[in-house]
């Protein structure tokens, strides 16, 4: 990583990082698209947190019990035991597959995976949501041709998702490329985290008020965009 404060929407510097770079790998809630935004994640949580009611699992833990994201759940899950890990991954894969059938693409997301496909770029997706979801998602927009390697959640453990740098691994390894010519594009410091783990070059996506500020304070992105934009005009 940079050590230094990140540039934003810089033209130059995107572009010598890209024409450094052998593949593009894309975080996928963000990115490429909001996830739960016809599906309220907060309303997905609630429902997991059901499902460990009903396995005798009542009192939990004040920040699961009030949380809006699924993945505290999951998370929680794994600390009760494999099988109560197992049943909340299954059920929050489904909600996931549900929810990627509304969800909104982010702008120009689309445009970049396809402009990535006729520059016979490597892309690929590395997600901390069910690969099967990833997978649905690509197959309703007719874009599962243009991406070469769909990496997305598979197993109940938690701790395989990031920041553990296990999923950029993987999509890097699929696409046939070294992870330090990889350039990952991802929207959370545990993104970030991630890429500085696995070593591989990182673009913080900061597309929502806050964001910004967060990639700015951690000095670790190479390079910072607030729109999809900047990296189709260096990737061209």
């Amino acid at each position: 990583m940079t050590g230094r404060q990140p540039t934003v929407d810089d033209p130059n510097v995107l572009t010598g990082l890209l024409s450094e770079a052998k593949a593009l790998i894309l975080d996928f809630d963000g990115p490429i698209c909001s996830v739960f935004s016809g599906f309220p994640a907060p309303e997905v949580a609630r429902q997991l947190r059901e499902i460990l009611a009903e396995g005798g699992h009542i009192e939990l833990p004040p920040e699961v019990g009030e949380t809006r994201d699924p993945f505290d759940v999951l998370k929680h899950s794994a600390t009760i035991g494999f099988d109560e890990a197992r049943y909340i991954e299954a059920a929050l894969t489904a909600h996931e597959i549900e929810a990627v059938d509304t969800a909104q693409p982010t702008e120009r997301a689309h445009e970049l995976i396809r402009v990535c496909a006729d520059l016979e770029i490597p892309l690929g997706i590395a997600s901390n949501n069910s690969r099967m979801a990833v997978e649905a998602y690509l197959a309703k927009w007719k874009l599962t041709e243009e991406v070469g390697s769909a990496i997305g959640r598979t197993q109940p453990d938690p701790a395989l998702l990031k920041p553990n740098p296990h999923l950029l691994r993987e999509a890097a390894a699929a696409l046939g490329v070294a992870v330090n010519v990889c350039v990952f594009v991802g929207d959370y410091a545990t993104d970030i985290e991630a890429a500085e783990y696995a070593k591989m070059k990182v673009v913080g996506f900061a597309n929502k008020d806050g964001k910004l500020k967060d990639f700015q304070e951690i000095h670790c992105p190479d390079a910072i965009v607030t729109n999809l934009g900047w990296l189709i005009d260096a990737i061209r």
